[in-house]
């Protein structure tokens, strides 16, 4: 038995899913500061100590800033990426559908059932990823309505035309989510749990093909490549 190497991430690819993983971490603990502020400057000063409050609300709009581009980035990439074409996954046809059931079975069975070819993405993950992009969007566009609800007077830095933009792509999440800026805050809040929660299945599936299918899943994203037993 031997093994044929397959080559699954560029190096832009890796860099970045690790961007996009590092700034998940800066948002999150910014983002639960500024809901609930669970900690303070180690600096005794008033002065400096007001200000932990604008650098958390600083860094959680970068961060958020850098997940969205490279969120944009994957996207375009899902369609035009001449390395692979996540999307044609995404088609609900016989064969997208068959794997997907299969790959389903094949967790839910512990590998006693593997009717499928594992060497490239499948539909079970590209459904998975494509719900997670989805709720990155939901976080997105909340998240700005928040941002705009906050420029009271109507207007920014850079012009007005920021946030009359802001209001026209984002003020129906509040009529979507209850009628209140606060129900926009709450289903932001509660989308980051569905998010860590997704965050913790990948992670444990990624561990779990690695030890199940013994192909090196698990260096996807930090070589590029896997290895498939190629028979002879």
């Amino acid at each position: 038995m031997s093994y044929k190497k397959i080559e699954r991430m560029t190096a832009f690819m890796r860099i970045n899913h690790w961007v996009v993983a590092i700034c998940m971490v800066v948002a999150v603990v910014t983002g639960l500061y500024i809901g609930h502020p669970y900690y303070q400057s180690f600096i005794a000063d008033p002065a400096v100590d007001k200000y932990v409050m604008a650098w958390n609300r600083w860094g959680h709009f970068i961060a958020a800033i850098i997940f969205d581009v490279s969120s944009i980035v994957v996207a375009y990439l899902y369609f035009f990426s001449r390395f692979e074409k996540p999307y044609k996954k995404l088609i609900p046809n016989g064969k997208n559908i068959v794997e997907f059931i299969a790959v389903l079975v094949n967790l839910l069975t512990l590998n006693r059932s593997k009717k499928f070819d594992s060497s490239y993405a499948d539909s079970f993950n590209a459904v998975f990823f494509f719900v997670f992009h989805l709720m990155l969007v939901w976080m997105l566009l909340t998240g700005l309505q928040l941002y705009v609800h906050g420029l009271a007077h109507g207007i920014s830095s850079i012009g007005a035309w920021w946030p009359w933009i802001l209001h026209v792509a984002t003020d129906w999440t509040v009529a979507f989510t209850g009628g209140t800026y606060m129900d926009v805050r709450i289903s932001h809040h509660l989308t980051m749990y569905y998010i860590l929660a997704w965050v913790a299945f990948h992670i444990y599936y990624q561990i779990w093909r690695t030890m199940f299918w013994r192909e090196g899943d698990i260096n996807i994203v930090v070589g590029g490549s896997k290895f498939v037993k190629e028979d002879k």
